[in-house]
C-alpha cells in the first residue's frame, strides 16, 4: 500500500512539474511573441482549410493550383510553428476565430466563378497583411526560435501574394473587368 501511495504521489508530483514547466515556458516569452505565435497558427489553419475549399468549389485551374499550394505550403509551416510551440510550452489553437470562420462559411457557399474572385481577393488581402505582419516579426520578435521561423517562412509569403495578385488579375481579365 505504501508502494503505491508513493508511487501515485510521485507521479502527481511528476505531472504537475511538467504542467508548470510548460506554463513557464510559456510565460517567459513576451507578449507580442506568444500573439506573433497564435495569430500566425490561426492564419496557417485558415490558409490550408480555404486552399482545400479553393480545389473543391474553384472553375479555374490557377484558382485550384493557387489552393494546392496553400494546403502544402501552409501545412509544412504549420508543422514547424506547432514544433517550435511545443518546445516554448504554447498550446496552438485549433480551429479559426469567429470571423475567420464566418468568412470561410460564406465562401464554403460558393462555387465557380464566384468562388475564383472571392476566393483570390480574400488571398491578396490576407496574404498583404501576412507579410506585413512577418516582417514586423522579423524586427520586433526576441525569441530567436520564432525570429527564424518569420525570417524563412516571409519570403515564402511574399511568392504567395505575388502568385494571388496574378490569378486574381488574370480572373479580372477574363470576365472583361
Amino acid at each position: 500500500m505504501k508502494k503505491q501511495l508513493c508511487f501515485t504521489l510521485m507521479l502527481a508530483i511528476a505531472l504537475v512539474a511538467s504542467a508548470l514547466t510548460a506554463f513557464a515556458a510559456q510565460g517567459s516569452l513576451p507578449k507580442a511573441d506568444q500573439k506573433f505565435v497564435m495569430d500566425a497558427a490561426e492564419g496557417g489553419t485558415m490558409e490550408v482549410q480555404l486552399g482545400q475549399l479553393a480545389q473543391q468549389n474553384a472553375q479555374s485551374q490557377d484558382v485550384k493550383n493557387f489552393g494546392q499550394r496553400m494546403v502544402t505550403d501552409h501545412t509544412k509551416a504549420n508543422d514547424e510553428l506547432k514544433a517550435l510551440a511545443q518546445q516554448k510550452g504554447i498550446t496552438l489553437p485549433t480551429e479559426m476565430k469567429h470571423k475567420m470562420k464566418s468568412e470561410a462559411d460564406k465562401l464554403g457557399k460558393m462555387t465557380g466563378a464566384d468562388f475564383d474572385r472571392h476566393y483570390m481577393k480574400m488571398m491578396v488581402k490576407d496574404h498583404e497583411k501576412d507579410v506585413a505582419e512577418f516582417r514586423k516579426a522579423t524586427k520586433k520578435v526576441k525569441d530567436p526560435d520564432l525570429n527564424a521561423f518569420a525570417a524563412k517562412t516571409l519570403p515564402v509569403l511574399e511568392q504567395h501574394l505575388q502568385q494571388a495578385k496574378e490569378v486574381s488579375k488574370n480572373l479580372g481579365t477574363k470576365s472583361g473587368k
